[in-house]
């Protein structure tokens, strides 16, 4: 950008038209028409995108919202339009998620109702943002007076402090469980989308309570359904099993203490070529998107660590041709991702969950000024994540899943596909399109 600046007469010249002592020479160097030109640098525009609260591309998701405060919620863009949606589509997972459900998860009590304000007109997604928010009704600060003072053990009050230099310090802000009310929402959505689309469906369910660890042949992927994971209040499909996952979390539940656990989560029907090679592989999506739910500490799919107690010839899935000419595999060590593409075999994967780390017994901590002392932490809090932490899963699954197949659709099938190598995303039946989310489980 050059802008011009007419100089000033100088060496005393005079007005236009008057006579001047001057040479003509240096009336020439002093004529108005001298200009200077000055080219300055292009002004640069500085943006600063907020991170951390918003996840996927095409399908993309933002929540907001704290423990503590007004409400939580989300906003979802890219959602496709002419989707039949309300709010009991939602509520069915949010009920899931909610706290106060049983003994064995925090007292806290709220209805968790969620009220759509934006992206629907009269029962149908328009393809612009979805507002959804959902109060909070039973908030209590000051049970969390001792944090404006001291950081509670392995909680994120320390490390918000150390980034930020302030924090929410009421339940804990943007790091409470309460947020993930703005994941499970949009991720039922995203599943009544994957299962009227491809017929895709993901459950999910407990397989560890601190020792208690469900063998992985009690439960048979192809045929588990949802009634079977809620049939109990720890939601494990074995009841046996169940009831000792229920002891073991009601034994450190009545001594202020707390134990951790794993979540397993299958995907039937995943439509194949989902994931991108290199650094978007599906497994690596799927793994941040579960490792960034609160209180997770390892994720594995397929065979995972023990796979290494393998040889390849131990180890690979061998194909075949079934009775419909599909190629599939005899064996699925792989969780049905291979080359970070699905290849339509179950995917499956589990996901840890470390012990609550704000627990009723004393513990040693440090001020914020830097001062040792002792704190009992007050507030209501779960024994065991895992239990409410079973849709949470499924949830960030189906966001993966969903911002994949829209990629995978925009990419690879947005022309006539290789019929001889390749398959239709779309494997739904027009009687499947009609149905509802859950109508099963309802």
């Amino acid at each position: 950008m050059a802008s011009s600046l007419t100089s000033k007469s100088i060496l005393g010249s005079t007005k236009p038209g008057s006579s001047s002592p001057l040479s003509p020479d240096l009336r020439r160097l002093s004529s108005p028409a001298v200009q200077i030109s000055i080219r300055t640098q292009p002004k640069k525009n500085l943006q600063i995108q907020a991170t951390g609260s918003s996840y996927g591309t095409h399908f993309r998701v933002s929540t907001f919202g704290e423990s503590h405060g007004g409400g939580v919620g989300c906003i979802i863009d890219g959602c496709p339009p002419r989707i039949p949606l309300s709010e009991s589509d939602l509520q069915f997972d949010l009920d899931r998620r909610r706290p106060g459900q049983s003994r064995i998860t925090t007292p806290r009590k709220e209805t968790d109702t969620c009220r759509i304000s934006s992206g629907v007109s009269e029962g149908m997604t328009t393809g612009t943002p979805i507002h959804v928010f959902v109060p909070n009704t039973d908030q209590r600060g000051l049970d969390y007076s001792e944090m404006s003072v001291a950081y509670r053990p392995s909680h994120a009050d320390a490390t918000y402090d150390m980034k930020y230099g302030v924090r929410s310090v009421q339940g804990g802000g943007r790091s409470s469980a309460r947020e993930t009310i703005g994941r499970v929402a949009p991720g039922a959505l995203a599943k009544k989308i994957l299962k009227q689309f491809a017929g895709t469906e993901i459950l999910a369910y407990v397989s560890q309570v601190h020792q208690v660890v469900l063998p992985e042949d009690l439960v048979d992927h192809e045929n588990l359904t949802l009634e079977q994971i809620e049939n109990n209040i720890v939601r494990c499909p074995n009841p046996e099993y169940a009831e000792k996952m229920i002891a073991a979390i009601d034994a450190v539940r009545t001594k202020g203490n707390s134990v951790g656990g794993v979540v397993t989560c299958i995907v039937r029907n995943a439509p194949r070529g989902l994931g991108t090679p290199v650094f978007d592989k599906l497994e690596a999506e799927l793994a941040k998107a579960c490792m960034s739910l609160p209180a997770t500490k390892g994720f594995e799919f397929g065979s995972g660590f023990s796979g290494t107690f393998l040889t390849g010839l131990e180890h690979n899935d061998e194909f075949y041709t079934d009775d419909n000419g599909r190629i599939r595999t005899k064996t699925n060590r792989s969780g049905g991702i291979q080359g970070g593409i699905s290849n339509g075999e179950i995917i499956n994967m589990r996901v840890a969950f470390k012990p609550t780390s704000t627990i009723g017994r004393k513990q040693n901590t440090v001020t914020r000024d830097k001062q040792e002392t002792e704190m009992i932490a007050r507030g209501r809090h779960d024994p065991c994540v895992v239990p409410r932490a079973v849709p949470m899963v499924e949830a960030m699954v189906a966001l993966v899943l969903v911002d994949q197949l829209m990629a995978q659709y925009a990419q690879c099938h947005l022309f006539p596909i290789n019929q001889e190598l390749q398959e239709p995303l779309r494997t739904a039946s027009p009687v499947e399109l009609e149905q509802p989310q859950n109508a099963a489980a309802v």
